[in-house]
């Protein structure tokens, strides 16, 4: 019998900023974090930001961040499940986790069915009403020419733009949005109403939001359980197959 029963989630990482100094300290507890869990998960959905910016060039990708590839090539290697979700930091992950290390990257939510419970599970990003703004970016950022355009431009001038917007980024600037501003206002929140209409989920797992959540759905039963991050809380998720917890990584 496998004694790995338990289901782990995390997300914004933000790995790459503010400076390499902090990124590296905080790539070692996340690595700490994943050494404590391997030893009862059985899977673990990391669900986008994990990298503050991230983009392929055909023969180049971002240096650094190698003890956590590496953690994750352990992971799958010893038989646990990582399902990897790209952000709206990190959408430009091409193929290189697919080819590299054997991981399917997830672009959109998706819904599973984990153990008793039915999952509904993405990063967070575009979803629910408002934020036009961006929503219109993130189909610009999507686009194949984009992207074609950007993997022109050479690497030492590419990475040298990525590491300015990556320093303007709302992680770099320790923004945090430390407080729920009601069911009413919170568009995850109302998101997650909206889905409901047309399905039942038991559990709805977002990021982007950097600030942990646990909120409980209009019909009495469901939950909207935001991740947080690990730039201000060290937030994650675990489920056991009865109980789903969010939890604080103290070590």
């Amino acid at each position: 019998m496998n004694s790995k029963k338990k289901i782990y989630f995390a997300s914004d990482f933000h790995l790459g900023t503010p400076n390499e100094k902090a990124s590296f300290e905080r790539e070692l507890r996340i690595i700490r974090w994943l050494d404590e869990i391997k030893r009862d998960a059985c899977e673990i959905f990391l669900v986008g930001d994990i990298f503050d910016f991230w983009f392929e060039y055909k023969h180049v990708i971002p240096k650094n961040f190698i003890r956590f590839q590496a953690k994750l090539i352990e992971l799958h290697d010893s038989g646990i499940r990582v399902h990897l979700f790209s952000g709206n930091h990190d959408m430009w992950m091409f193929d290189y986790f697919e080819k590299q290390l054997d991981l399917t990257i997830q672009r959109e939510p998706k819904v599973y069915q984990l153990m008793n419970h039915k999952f509904y599970i993405g990063h967070g990003d575009g979803l629910g009403p408002g934020d036009y703004k961006y929503k219109m970016l993130k189909k610009v950022f999507a686009n194949k020419l984009c992207q074609k355009l950007f993997s022109l431009v050479p690497p030492f001038i590419g990475m040298g733009i990525a590491n300015f917007w990556s320093r303007e980024s709302r992680a770099a600037q320790g923004h945090s949005e430390d407080k729920y501003k009601g069911n009413d206002k919170e568009w995850l929140y109302q998101y997650c109403e909206s889905e409901l209409q047309k399905e039942h989920y038991d559990f709805f797992i977002f990021g982007h939001r950097h600030l942990p959540i646990d909120e409980t759905l209009s019909n009495g039963k469901s939950r909207y359980i935001n991740l947080g991050d690990w730039l201000n809380y060290n937030s994650y998720v675990v489920y056991d197959g009865e109980y789903l917890t969010l939890k604080t990584f103290k070590a």
